[in-house]
């Protein structure tokens, strides 16, 4: 959600060094018979991604949600508002959507949890779009409680977005087995389901601080993960490339690369040109921040040409303020000159047309 970090061509250099060189211990766990799924191979991942279609789409939340917690509790999941906004992102052919899990709320209900994800992936299939979960979370607010959740601050981008597990439970091992729990009955249950094309483990490990505190979580979830088999591949995306303790654990445990990436066209290719080198298919998970000349324009062609998947931040502009930018809070809470991230106004207007036509041209929605 956020690169914390100043990212050199030489940091990408030497994860692609090491994490190539890492290949070996992966493919030798392999011919082992470990108990749990192994990692896919370069080419069982191209395998894959051959049969999908080109992953375009956001990162969604409903506009009436300020965080996971609000989205997915029973009393303000808002089945209502999910299937007009994912109504809005089909009219311009957006196909994928990638959503935030939050243990917590399937530890206040468990049943009721999974109904809900049922409930959502019924209404995103009704429009024809697929799902990426996402497990756990380091981003932003570190206390997350269950129940009635914050009012957004005024002009402050995500102020209630909450991390998963957040503290203590992230960096205390006695707390795992509740999580491990959660993640194995999460995706032993949606494992076979064709509506969910890809978990994503753990959004930005060791940001908010947290650095290699992370690791051990991060490494448990891949193998918690694993462990329930599911027929979707797994990943979790590289986003700071001086983290190179997290990012070769990320790499090594990846069936697909995912990354995030909010700099600009020229920038963006550079980091592309090193991922390939991997020979996985790419996913670009994060990006649009239209005050870093992260467009549109200038990288949705690009990632299609290059036939890496494109999941923008940000559809609709409402309680998570994620118009505002990262570090530039309005405290007025006017609009800001140019919206950081995000697609549509609440009317389901768009912020600006010009990028929805595009959008409709590349995906050839309506055709």
């Amino acid at each position: 959600m956020k690169i914390l970090h100043s990212i050199t061509i030489a940091a990408i250099t030497a994860g692609i060094l090491w994490s190539t060189g890492c290949r070996e211990n992966v493919e030798k766990k392999e011919t082992t018979g470990s108990p749990v799924r192994n990692v896919w191979s370069a080419a069982q991942a191209n395998e894959w991604y051959a049969k999908q279609k080109w992953m375009v789409g956001a990162n969604f939340i409903p506009s009436t949600a300020i965080n996971q917690l609000e989205m997915w509790q029973k009393g303000t999941f808002d089945t209502a508002t999910i299937a007009k906004e994912l109504g809005w992102a089909a009219s311009i052919g957006f196909n994928t959507m990638r959503v935030y899990l939050h243990h917590m709320a399937w530890n206040q209900d468990k049943q009721g949890f999974k109904d809900r994800v049922a409930s959502y992936l019924d209404i995103a299939d009704s429009k024809g779009i697929k799902t990426i979960f996402v497990i756990f979370d380091d981003c932003w607010n570190k206390d997350p409680k269950p129940g009635t959740q914050p009012s957004p601050k005024t002009g402050i981008h995500n102020s209630g977005w909450m991390q998963d597990p957040g503290d203590p439970y992230y960096k205390d091992s006695t707390l795992f087995p509740e999580l491990e729990t959660y993640v194995k009955d999460i995706i032993s249950h949606f494992g076979k389901d064709h509506r969910i094309v890809l978990w994503d483990v753990y959004n930005e490990p060791g940001n908010s601080g947290k650095l290699d505190s992370s690791l051990p979580l991060l490494e448990n979830v891949f193998k918690w993960a694993r462990a329930a088999n599911p027929d979707q591949p797994l990943t979790a995306g590289l986003w700071a490339w001086d983290f190179e303790k997290l990012n070769q654990v990320q790499i090594e445990n990846s069936d697909v690369i995912t990354y995030h990436d909010y700099e600009d066209a020229p920038w963006h290719k550079r980091v592309i040109e090193l991922l390939k080198t991997h020979g996985k298919p790419l996913i670009c998970t994060e990006y649009m921040a239209r005050t870093r000349n992260s467009y549109f324009s200038n990288i949705l062609p690009m990632l299609k040409e290059k036939n890496i998947g494109a999941i923008n931040w940000g559809l609709v502009a409402g309680k998570t303020n994620t118009i505002y930018a990262w570090d530039t809070p309005m405290n007025d809470g006017s609009e800001p000159p140019l919206w950081f991230h995000d697609v549509f106004r609440k009317d389901g207007t768009p912020y600006k047309k010009e990028e929805t036509d595009l959008i409709r041209q590349l995906t050839a929605a309506g055709k």
